[in-house]
């Protein structure tokens, strides 16, 4: 069966994900592999959207409703007395010179870009990221030195956003492949409870087609923007039902290898 078939089967049915037990472990973990790269899709999508028109509205904004200021010694420098917001389009522009604000602060605000007393950050598409002004040592940026960095920035899009895509897909696999692992505990003790006679290879393997329903579910709500609360406690559970499901599917009797 070609592991889009698997795709396919795995979502809906555990007695297929029984018989994957025994397949080669390398198309196993082609298939986590494809899982990843399917889950970072909409987030992927959603970011390059969001950090094309929040470069676009930060230029206008820092541009036009900014007081003058500077960046010197790791830190904003400006005349104001408390943080400015400024909302444009989809995205929230921040200035605080003050030290009011930090990056903590800024999490939940949505897509944003915040100039704060000692870093600048960004958060797109659930990507945060943040620079700290330490960075530039003994540099004195003003205001028309950042909005040409803005500039540069924005010429060098697509080179930032296949940078973020890599990392994340390489941090998704990473974690996908730690949930299959403590899966695959759990399915000892389930295979016991059972009494199956099967071993953790057989059980990683099985856990890595039965965490597709929840990939799948959390692949549709990212690209409809759906936040789903206890998301982590929620993708393991349906994981490990299906697990179970599939384990009550083989026979009793000793499972070749």
């Amino acid at each position: 069966m070609n592991i889009f078939k698997q795709f396919i089967r795995s979502i809906y049915s555990p007695r297929d994900i029984a018989s994957f037990r025994n397949q080669g472990i390398g198309k196993t973990i082609l298939y986590v592999f494809l899982l990843s790269l399917l889950s970072i899709i909409p987030t992927m999508i959603y970011f390059n959207s969001a950090i094309t028109n929040g470069i676009s509205s930060a230029q206008d904004t820092i541009e036009e409703e900014f007081p003058s200021f500077s960046i010197k010694d790791g830190e904003l420098h400006a005349e104001q007395k408390e943080p400015i917001f400024h909302e444009q389009g989809d995205f929230t522009v921040v200035f605080d010179s003050t030290g009011a604000l930090s990056k903590a602060n800024l999490k939940n605000q949505g897509n944003t870009i915040g100039l704060l007393k000692n870093e600048f950050v960004f958060i797109a598409g659930g990507q945060v990221e943040s620079y700290p002004y330490s960075m530039l040592t003994d540099l004195v940026i003003s205001k028309n030195d950042f909005l040409h960095f803005l500039n540069k920035i924005e010429s060098s899009i697509g080179f930032i956003v296949a940078t973020v895509s890599v990392v994340s897909y390489l941090f998704t696999s990473a974690t996908q492949f730690i949930k299959i692992s403590i899966l695959a505990i759990f399915g000892l003790i389930l295979k016991n409870t059972l009494k199956k006679n099967i071993q953790y290879r057989h059980l990683w393997r099985m856990s890595a087609y039965a965490v597709t329903l929840p990939t799948v579910f959390f692949l549709i709500m990212s690209a409809i923007k759906t936040n789903v609360p206890s998301g982590y406690l929620i993708d393991f559970f349906v994981a490990l039902i299906m697990l179970l499901l599939a384990i009550r599917e083989i026979p009793s009797q000793v499972d070749p290898d």
